[in-house]
């Protein structure tokens, strides 16, 4: 388990039937049972080897009985009414999104929904606005110098007035590194006179003098 699976399983309520979508090895699985977090988890992937894999580490860690293993691509192992929590980790941000909408009456039959998009963060935040889910909390993990964004999503709670993330050692280098990657953009934008008159020229820089404020 390292950081990022860590901050997931911090968002998992007590007790929750817990659906763990694409888990590759079985490590979330396995520590939200042997935690006493979760009361049930369905553990999918689509991808055989991996869920062979999941499905060793579950036997040795003699959790079998609480972790049911599916074969199957996205939400499509699913059925409604099975689960009150869907973890998603690990996988890109556009990905995610087609998932998610492609399977509207798993999803709205679920309490909370934790995502951790490995890229395209703002398309999925997006799409948690477009369809009416609210972000109630969310955090930074590291792992091996890369910053990601959890997000714990639910249907009918509230936006924390602080969140996990706002009060994260994490921030201020998280700030950083996105100001390091609009400026780069700008930098190379700058080599044209056409971009630099460009209307997304001065909102890359807008975005960096918002940023700044919080560093």
């Amino acid at each position: 388990m390292d950081s990022r699976l860590n901050a997931i399983l911090n968002f998992v309520p007590l007790n929750s039937r817990v659906a763990d979508i694409g888990t590759d090895h079985g490590y979330l699985a396995i520590e939200l049972i042997k935690k006493n977090i979760a009361a049930f988890v369905i553990a999918s992937d689509k991808n055989r080897l991996p869920l062979e894999s999941a499905r060793q580490n579950v036997c040795t860690a003699n959790v079998e009985n609480k972790v049911d293993l599916r074969l199957g691509d996205g939400l499509q192992t699913l059925n409604v009414g099975e689960a009150d929590v869907i973890c998603i980790a690990g996988i890109g941000g556009s990905l995610m999104c087609n998932i998610l909408s492609d399977k509207p009456d798993i999803i709205n039959s679920v309490n909370k929904m934790i995502l951790q998009p490995m890229n395209a963060v703002d398309k999925v935040r997006r799409w948690i606005e477009c369809n009416n889910w609210i972000v109630e909390d969310e955090d930074l993990a590291e792992v091996d110098g890369i910053i990601y964004e959890i997000l714990c999503i639910s249907k009918y709670g509230k936006p924390a007035e602080t969140t996990k993330k706002s009060n994260s050692p994490l921030l201020k280098k998280f700030i950083q590194n996105k100001i390091d990657k609009l400026q780069k953009i700008i930098d190379e934008m700058s080599k044209s006179s056409t971009a630099r008159e460009s209307k997304k020229y001065f909102q890359l820089q807008k975005q960096i003098e918002t940023l700044k404020i919080y560093l």
